[in-house]
């Protein structure tokens, strides 16, 4: 009875503290998923050295035993947009770095053997986020060309500009062992995000020569909104060879409910979906002591309309929140995730890892990313676990994400007749995390 309610406290405490995490690194993804996972670039698909199947590979839950891990990451980026608009005297122009320096996100992973061919398990965890608020006052703008002009923010709305989005998965797992070699897994995706924006009050304009939105009353300060959707992940492991092993996972398109207090911001009136994703991965033993992981990794970020629909949609007659709306013009993403593990002595075992994915954002869409800049495309990482005894583990992860940048033309030079008005896009990351696991 005692493990019972421990199990209930902790999901719970992971439920709740959810709600605090924001980030974006292979896109808005997260670049792994628990702590081994993280200290190896994010390369899990084909290990079964933890309880996160849910996440990383269903069918791996029936190789891992009766285990179970809570960590909680530190996650440190560093968000900043600029704007240069020569020959305005300084109209338009700011240079802004986000408030919100730390966010905290926690996971949790349970996983339970059945018999010697099927197990059951739960996971919960932050499928990503994106987190922007840049402060407001801080930039000249004009409500008539010019004549009348007044502080606003870089956008020029009132007061500070930003947006928050976080989604929760709640991923129980089912996993059967169809012979000694392989093994195929499923696990039901129960989603929750929520979703706010503020200080875009420049794209409300109801003036029937300004309207921009058709929905001009639920595009922003709406407060936050929430919606829930059902997906499933499916997965496959196969213990090809004595040193080999060989995953892939899948998770189609996850339909969600739409934000209707963000109607006429996103397109198809505040829908905003979990975008298809798969990943392929090997793992090989090439010593008693060192591994080595390999992950390939898509998200197709394009069939999601509220994030891959261009910012140009707007001005070819497709109002915000219409069903060809505009959205951030995200591509798809491919990502390159590489670990290797070394057991270093009998109860310390140290990771290293990089990750490295195309970049979403393009020059043409910087406007709209100004809210959600996750230009991120490199990762390294180290971590470790410390043997606490047989039955228990202290794990630790390090991300080191260096800054890019995306420089491209304004949307404010088709709205003024300029030509040479630039935006800039910048981001680096940091993340700290420990996890706590224990057998039984």
């Amino acid at each position: 009875m005692k493990k019972i309610n421990t199990l209930r406290t902790t999901v719970l405490a992971a439920v709740l503290a959810t709600g605090s995490a924001s980030w974006a690194t292979d896109g808005y993804f997260p670049h792994g998923f628990g702590m081994k996972s993280k200290g190896m670039g994010g390369a899990a698909v084909a290990s079964t050295d933890n309880a996160f199947a849910g996440i990383n590979n269903p069918a791996s839950s029936v190789w891992a035993g009766s285990r179970a891990e809570v960590g909680l990451d530190i996650f440190m980026p560093k968000r900043s947009a600029a704007r240069s608009a020569p020959g305005f005297g300084g109209m338009l122009e700011g240079d802004i770095q986000s408030d919100g320096s730390a966010f905290a996100v926690p996971e949790f992973a349970y996983n339970k053997k059945i018999d010697d061919r099927m197990s059951w398990g739960l996971t919960i965890y932050g499928n990503g986020g994106m987190n922007t608020e840049y402060p407001g006052g801080n930039v000249t703008c004009s409500a008539d060309g010019g004549m009348t002009t007044y502080p606003g923010n870089l956008l020029c709305g009132q007061g500070k500009l930003g947006v928050d989005l976080m989604q929760l998965i709640i991923a129980p797992t089912l996993a059967y062992k169809i012979n000694e070699q392989h093994s195929m897994g499923v696990s039901p995706l129960l989603v929750m995000q929520q979703f706010k924006a503020t200080g875009l009050q420049a794209f409300t304009s109801t003036a029937p020569d300004e309207q921009m939105s058709m929905d001009p009353s639920n595009v922003t300060d709406k407060g936050g909104d929430r919606s829930t959707g059902v997906g499933v992940r499916l997965g496959y492991l196969g213990q090809l060879s004595d040193t080999l092993k060989f995953g892939a996972t899948y998770s189609p398109k996850i339909k969600m409910g739409k934000f209707d207090k963000y109607a006429g911001l996103f397109a198809g009136g505040g829908s905003f979906d979990i975008p298809e994703n798969y990943a392929l991965g090997i793992n090989v033993q090439v010593t008693p002591a060192v591994s080595v992981a390999a992950d390939y990794s898509r998200v197709n970020y394009s069939g999601v309309p509220a994030i891959g629909n261009p910012m140009s949609n707007l001005m070819a007659g497709n109002p915000m929140g219409s069903a060809n709306g505009p959205g951030f013009g995200w591509s798809d993403v491919n990502v390159l995730k590489l670990g290797v593990q070394w057991q270093a002595t009998s109860t310390m075992v140290l990771r290293a890892g990089y990750n490295q994915s195309t970049n979403p954002v393009k020059a043409e869409n910087v406007t709209f990313n100004i809210l959600a800049p996750g230009v991120i495309t490199q990762h390294y990482t180290l971590g470790g676990t410390y043997a606490l005894s047989n039955d228990s583990e202290f794990t630790w992860a390090y991300m080191y994400a260096p800054k890019n940048t995306v420089t491209g033309p304004s949307m404010y030079n088709l709205m003024t007749g300029a030509t040479n008005i630039t935006e800039t896009v910048r981001m680096s990351q940091q993340s700290l995390g420990v996890q706590y696991g224990w057998k039984f």
